[in-house]
């Protein structure tokens, strides 16, 4: 594989030996051969510097850094480096945390114990502007909108309830299939996916479609075994 197709990433973390391990893991593993790790970063400040110098296609972002922290970085990459993406690898996870890295510009968000085949799968994601979260944090968010259970319960039964073809729709989001791929799967335009997305969202309550997917497995409208966790899912930013 040559290096035009593959990842450039750069890893931005203040501890060394995590750092130099998963640098180690992503070059040396026959299932990330196409993820090229160009540089290091051990501080926010140095994560901005080196992402300047070498224009990395993902950047993978720890929060709390020294000399400035990882939200305020991914702002400023995001500022000055527009083409880089950003992958937030954190010890912390809470949905105040997804919501500011989602306004800093993150592309997506794990916890550092993921399982390594996931965090390709979303660095290949980010790399193409996909949003990705962890399946432990879109259950977190999911746990946020247990006040939804009866309006959900309600869209079941009412003369707005959600439909067949938003189900299927749904269900599409569960395999961490595009718009373009759901379109394909389902015999439908792009555009008319992103109208019935806007409805479902109108429909449960919620803005995006991380929270259209936890809200619709914890509420019963998806099973719980629908949800692929080591797919990239679609989340963060509202259709728009």
């Amino acid at each position: 594989m040559t290096s035009e197709t593959k990842v450039r990433t750069l890893i931005a973390d203040d501890h060394t030996l995590f750092r130099r391990g998963l640098h180690a893991l992503l070059q040396h593993v026959r299932w990330s051969r196409d993820v090229e790790v160009v540089g290091e970063a051990g501080s926010g400040r140095e994560a901005v510097v080196r992402t300047r110098e070498l224009q990395p296609d993902v950047v993978l972002m720890d929060l709390k850094m020294r000399d400035g922290d990882g939200l305020e970085a991914t702002q400023e990459i995001r500022r000055e480096c527009p083409g880089t993406q950003v992958l937030i690898l954190s010890t912390y996870g809470s949905p105040e945390l997804l919501r500011r890295a989602s306004a800093a510009g993150a592309v997506g968000y794990f916890l550092k114990d993921v399982a390594p085949e996931q965090l390709v799968a979303a660095i290949r994601a980010a790399r193409h502007g996909r949003n990705t979260i962890s399946p432990e944090l879109a259950y977190s968010v999911a746990n946020g909108h247990t006040r939804q259970r009866s309006r959900v319960d309600a869209l079941r039964r009412g003369p707005h309830s959600v439909t067949e073809r938003e189900l299927h729709i749904l269900a599409a989001l569960a395999e961490g299939l595009s718009d373009k791929e759901t379109a394909t799967k389902l015999f439908l335009s792009e555009s008319t996916v992103k109208s019935h997305l806007r409805a479902i969202y109108r429909k449960l309550g919620v803005r995006n479609r991380a929270q259209a997917l936890a809200v619709s497995i914890s509420n019963g409208l998806l099973p719980a075994s629908g949800a692929r966790a080591s797919t990239a899912i679609d989340v963060l930013d509202p259709i728009v």
